[in-house]
């Protein structure tokens, strides 16, 4: 416990991080109820009154478009798309019969890679129906990454936007798999990529290899079969396994955290009734789908109220964001602190008519309070509420309410969700004291299955059914908790995880580096940037140009440093261990000089 306070002491130093310890009474109107034992220890259960479901992703949407079937579902502005809760279905199911058409089976991983277009939401629930396992890819992924996630998990088929910003995936796919030219369609054998059978491209060009999106449609739409589609369904359990995430780890190579049906339907709907959503809200989405935050903080929260789901972009633009909401009406908005700071700092701000908005979700690092009272007070959002949680965790465990006062909604995390349990430990593994600080562990329904065929790291971070977060938090004496710190050295840039040890492991790859450290420094404007110190191999000459140069297109570009120093040496303790603190305290003086 000694070298958590140390570190927290340390970090409360340098992030202004730590908060004191007011206990207060509870905020009334919740259904998120904390139970603080006797012994007065750091242990919350989440409230068990209203059940959880034991319905699938397709049974969960079938719900919705039975209730509200002519109701708006979907709006792709940037594609001039609004659908109905019955138009989309409907496109679900000509996918999905484009899917069984190409021979994929129940189990078989498919992954999609886009920003945030049609196809994806689209190929979300496609995938859900045949009981396919969907493989989110990040589309900032560099060849490499993309590599080793498809590898990872075994795709058999990939869905895949022609390109996105910098990124050209058709490419990246060709060079990958370069006997895409001598094969065709869905029955690619690749070297490099010998689980993948298929690659489905969005857009109306055609690519030597690879089946079209707008192509396997049309086909599909003369063939649709609903009661054999409605037969396959019925096949699946809530237990069963159907979407992968990548999730980095401070140990090396990203870790496929597999989450089930059950995972992630219950998790959004307790998400939607914090939010108090209902068929009459419109929630736009500006965040990416290829994260939990889309995925299921966005999308399936619709679903579990049919509220309409509004995606202004194909990524985040502040000034698309707040058209949207004027346009659309929308009465929610999701987005992490930087995204709402970009909308508030936008020189257009006044222009826009924000007076629909009254509630959605701030989430991924924290929000100063003047931002916090600028979105309820200029943004017209008085019910907004704070989230906690990880990937990991389907993913949300903790969330504030619109009843909670504002010092709770920004200095906390809210309290713990229903049917979930939080316990704070000391590094002995016992429960440590309410206000004191502590690991947080979760357990309960909305624990991730496991890392994809990885049993070693499932079992370091999976323990007795305990989720080890790895975070450092405090949990009052009326259940709300803060998140004060990370054990292990993660950074958040821009709502973004980033963990040093994944980007060390690739530049220790560049023939020129000997050694390598990374860590984080203070950013106004991400929260956090990345920083690396290098030491050169003897007699080598190497410079910031050579690593940016070695970073691009291979690593995503949030990983990339944004400060990058040549050393001799690292500090380090009298037993050889690299003080990491000790580099960050001298850079975070050295960007001071550079500044003032």
């Amino acid at each position: 416990m000694r070298e958590i306070e140390q570190r927290m002491a340390h970090l409360s130093a340098n992030h202004g991080l730590m908060s004191s310890i007011r206990v207060e009474g509870a905020p009334t109107g919740t259904n998120l109820q904390s139970e603080i034992g006797a012994d007065a220890l750091s242990h919350v259960r989440g409230d068990t009154d209203v059940a959880l479901s034991s319905q699938t992703i397709p049974q969960f949407l079938a719900q919705t478009v039975q209730k509200f079937p002519d109701r708006l579902a979907v709006v792709f502005r940037e594609q001039d798309i609004r659908w109905t809760w019955r138009e989309f279905s409907q496109e679900v199911d000509v996918f999905a019969t484009a899917l069984l058409g190409i021979g994929l089976k129940q189990g078989d991983r498919i992954g999609i890679c886009s920003p945030n277009r049609v196809e994806w939401l689209v190929t979300q629930f496609a995938t859900a129906r045949l009981g396919l396992i969907l493989v989110n890819i990040n589309p900032a992924y560099g060849a490499s990454e993309f590599e080793y996630a498809m590898n990872k998990v075994g795709c058999r088929a990939i869905v895949t936007a022609e390109r996105f910003k910098a990124s050209d995936y058709l490419q990246m796919l060709q060079t990958l798999a370069p006997e895409l030219t001598s094969h065709r369609s869905g029955s690619l054998d690749s070297k490099r990529l010998p689980s993948l059978r298929s690659i489905i491209r969005t857009g109306d060009s055609d690519t030597p290899g690879m089946f079209g999106y707008n192509a396997l449609m049309a086909a599909a739409r003369t063939v649709v079969d609903t009661e054999a589609l409605d037969a396959v369904s019925a096949t699946l359990d809530p237990h069963d396994a159907i979407n992968i995430q990548f999730t980095s780890g401070t140990t090396g190579s990203p870790k496929g955290a597999t989450l089930s049906h059950y995972n992630i339907v219950n998790n959004a709907r307790h998400i939607g009734m914090a939010m108090r959503f209902t068929e009459q809200d419109s929630l736009c989405i500006p965040v990416p789908l290829y994260h939990c935050f889309g995925m299921v903080i966005g999308v399936l929260a619709c679903i579990s109220a049919g509220a309409s789901m509004v995606f202004p972009s194909e990524s985040f633009d502040p000034a698309t964001t707040l058209s949207s909401i004027e346009a659309e009406r929308c009465t929610a908005l999701h987005g992490v602190p930087t995204m709402f700071i970009a909308q508030l700092n936008h020189p257009d701000f006044e222009q826009y008519d924000l007076s629909s908005l009254r509630t959605g979700m701030m989430a991924g690092s924290p929000c100063p309070i003047e931002t916090m009272k600028d979105v309820i007070e200029k943004m017209h959002m008085p019910e907004i509420t704070i989230g906690y949680g990880m990937t990991e965790t389907s993913p949300i465990s903790f969330q504030t309410t619109p009843t909670d006062p504002i010092d709770q909604r920004v200095e906390t995390v809210g309290r713990i969700q229903p049917h979930l349990e939080v316990k704070l430990i000391a590094a002995d593994g016992s429960t440590v004291c309410v206000g004191e600080i502590g690991e947080l562990c979760t357990r309960g329904y909305a624990v991730m299955k496991g890392y994809w065929q990885d049993e070693m790291k499932t079992s370091e971070t999976l323990v007795d059914g305990w989720m080890r977060t790895g975070d450092l938090a405090t949990i009052d004496a009326n259940g709300y908790c803060r998140i004060v710190g990370r054990a292990k050295d993660m950074l958040i840039r821009g709502g973004e995880n980033v963990y040093p040890r994944e980007i060390e492991e690739f530049l220790f790859c560049h023939p020129k580096i000997e050694s390598v450290q990374v860590f984080g420094v203070p950013d106004k404007k991400y929260g956090e940037e990345a920083c690396a110190w290098i030491i050169a191999k003897a007699g080598e000459e190497i410079d910031e140009a050579d690593i940016r140069e070695y970073c691009e297109g291979n690593i995503s570009y949030f990983k990339v440093p944004k400060y990058i120093r040549f050393v001799r040496e690292f500090p380090m303790t009298v037993t050889g261990k690299v003080q990491k603190f000790s580099m960050r305290d001298q850079m975070i003086e050295e960007l001071k000089e550079l500044r003032s």
